[in-house]
């Protein structure tokens, strides 16, 4: 998965700073300029992650749900504000 995020992230407008993978989901610290909301990164990095895994694995389509949907509908997303950098970092490390 990480794999995935990083290359669809190099095709992109934005830069994949950190990321961790955990069983059930992804931490991600995203640079990104301003043209672009997170609801655009995040659509996007679904859309085609779910694209690269299908062609990869399309064997795992039949656990999934009716509609082949791998990410749920949701995600959280914050601006780093007051934290340094350096935190959230050493936030989505310990993670997974």
């Amino acid at each position: 998965m990480k794999c995935a995020m990083l290359k669809i992230a190099e095709k992109s407008d934005f830069a994949i700073k950190e990321i961790e993978v955990d069983r059930d989901h992804i931490h991600l610290m995203v640079e990104s300029v301003p043209k672009f909301s997170a609801l655009q990164i995040v659509r996007r990095l679904k859309q085609e992650s779910t694209y690269c895994i299908w062609k990869e694995w399309p064997q795992l389509q039949k656990f999934f749900w009716k509609e082949k949907t791998f990410w749920s509908d949701g995600y959280f997303c914050c601006s780093i504000g007051n934290a340094s950098i350096d935190a959230v970092r050493k936030y989505i490390e310990s993670q997974g």
